[in-house]
């Protein structure tokens, strides 16, 4: 999608020198996708603590292909 935003050039100059970026797509698309990644981890933190879960955790952990073998 097509948008024309005003973006401070300073902050771009800052996050092209710090990614290595070139264009300002590429920056705007990482910077979306870093906000995005942390508001979605704030979003399971608000829910820590209100979902009732039993299970064995130690089975869990134990990776794939040692159950696996196991049987």
């Amino acid at each position: 999608m097509r948008t024309n935003i005003e973006i401070d050039e300073k902050k771009i100059d800052a996050l092209r020198e710090l990614t290595h970026l070139k264009t300002k797509k590429e920056i705007v698309d990482v910077a979306l996708e870093s906000y995005i990644a942390k508001m979605s981890k704030l979003a399971l933190l608000d829910i820590k603590g209100k979902i009732d879960w039993e299970g064995d955790l130690a089975e869990w952990r134990t990776p794939k292909q040692e159950l696996e073998l196991n049987d």
